[in-house]
C-alpha cells in the first residue's frame, strides 16, 4: 500500500470519480469530477480504468508528501505544481520519490487538475461511488462527503505504469472565451425573439457566484413567455433561466429537480470546457442538435477505446 500524507489543502480538493448514477430517481445527485475529459486523460497515462478516483485540484492550495517511492499521473489546468522546487507540467506521469512534496500553488491556464494514482485513489463508495458530494454527505475517503484535509494518508495499491506523456495534439486547449455547444431544450420556444438571439449570439460572463452545482452567467435578460412549468428531472449542464433572466449553467453536483424554464444543455464537452473557466470569463453558446452532439462526443471517446 502506496501512501500520500496532505500537508495543504482547501475546500475545493475532493476526491471525485466518474460520478453516481442510476440514483437520481432518489434524489441523489451524480457528482464527479467537472472536467471529465482530464480525469480520463489521467487515469489513461497509469492505465486505470477511465473513471477511477483521483484528487480534483480546483485553484490550488493542495500539497503532498510520498511516503513511499511512487508514480503518479497529473492532467487538466496548469495550477504551478511543482516537486519540491522543480516545476511539473500536467498531461504526463512522473515519478515522486519518498520525502517529496507536490504542490499545486495558483492558477495559470485553467481551474482544475487532476491527480492520479496507480489503480485510482482508495475511498468509500457510496451508492457505487467515490465521488464526493459536500451538500449531501456522500462519497469521499470516509464516505460522508468531506473535502480532503491536511493531514490524513492518501493511499492507492495498483500496479506501476510505464512514465508516458498525452500527445499533444490530444491535449484539450484551454480557451480564454469558448463557445460552447448547447443542444436545445424543450422551452426554447417559449422565450422571446430577442432573448434567443441575444443568448446565442452575445457574450455571457462567469459570475463568482459558482461552485460545484452551477454558476451564474451574467449579460442580457433573457424574457420567458410561456406558461409556468411543473418542476420535472434537470440533465447535466442544463441552463436554467430564473425571473432574474441571468441563465444559470447547472454542473455536477446539482439539484435532481426543478421548475426554471431551460434553454437547453450544454453538451459533455462544452462541459469540460466550461470547468476550465475563470470567474469572469466570457463564452458564447452555439445551438446544435442531439445527433450532432452525440458524434462529436463519440470521436472524442475514439481517444480511449
Amino acid at each position: 500500500m502506496n501512501h500520500l500524507q496532505i500537508h495543504a489543502s482547501t475546500p475545493l480538493c475532493q476526491l471525485q470519480d466518474a460520478g453516481r448514477f442510476g440514483v437520481r430517481h432518489l434524489g441523489v445527485t451524480q457528482g464527479g469530477a467537472l472536467d471529465w475529459v482530464a480525469l480520463y486523460w489521467a487515469n489513461w497515462l497509469l492505465g486505470n480504468a477511465l473513471g477511477a478516483p483521483v484528487v480534483e485540484v480546483a485553484l490550488g492550495g493542495f500539497c503532498v508528501e510520498a511516503r513511499q517511492d511512487c508514480v503518479l499521473a497529473l492532467a487538466g489546468a496548469h495550477l504551478h505544481a511543482c516537486i519540491d522546487d522543480e516545476p511539473l507540467q500536467p498531461w504526463r506521469s512522473f515519478a515522486l520519490a519518498k520525502g517529496q512534496r507536490l504542490s499545486f500553488k495558483h492558477p495559470g491556464h485553467g481551474v482544475r487538475a487532476y491527480l492520479a494514482a496507480p489503480g485510482g485513489f482508495h475511498g468509500t463508495p457510496v451508492l457505487g461511488s467515490c465521488a464526493t458530494v459536500v451538500r449531501e454527505g456522500l462519497g469521499g475517503m470516509d464516505g460522508q462527503g468531506a473535502a480532503l484535509v491536511k493531514d490524513q494518508c492518501l493511499t492507492f495499491a495498483g500496479t506501476v505504469a510505464p512514465l508516458r506523456e498525452v500527445p499533444l495534439a490530444q491535449r484539450p486547449p484551454v480557451a480564454q472565451n469558448p463557445v460552447l455547444d448547447m443542444v436545445i431544450g424543450a422551452q426554447i420556444g417559449d422565450f422571446s425573439g430577442t432573448s434567443l438571439f441575444e443568448a446565442f449570439n452575445r457574450e455571457w460572463t462567469l459570475d463568482s457566484r459558482a461552485d460545484r452545482m452551477g454558476i451564474r452567467l451574467l449579460g442580457p435578460q433573457l424574457v420567458y413567455q410561456g406558461a409556468p412549468m411543473i418542476s420535472e428531472g434537470i440533465p447535466l449542464g442544463a441552463v436554467q433561466v430564473p425571473p432574474d433572466g441571468q441563465p444559470i449553467v447547472l454542473l455536477n453536483d446539482r439539484q435532481t429537480i426543478g421548475g426554471y424554464p431551460r434553454l437547453g444543455a450544454l453538451t459533455p464537452l462544452a462541459l469540460a470546457q466550461l470547468a476550465q473557466c475563470m470567474p469572469g470569463a466570457g463564452v458564447r453558446f452555439r445551438p446544435v442538435v442531439q445527433d450532432e452532439a452525440w458524434r462529436e462526443q463519440q470521436r472524442c471517446l475514439g481517444r480511449w477505446l
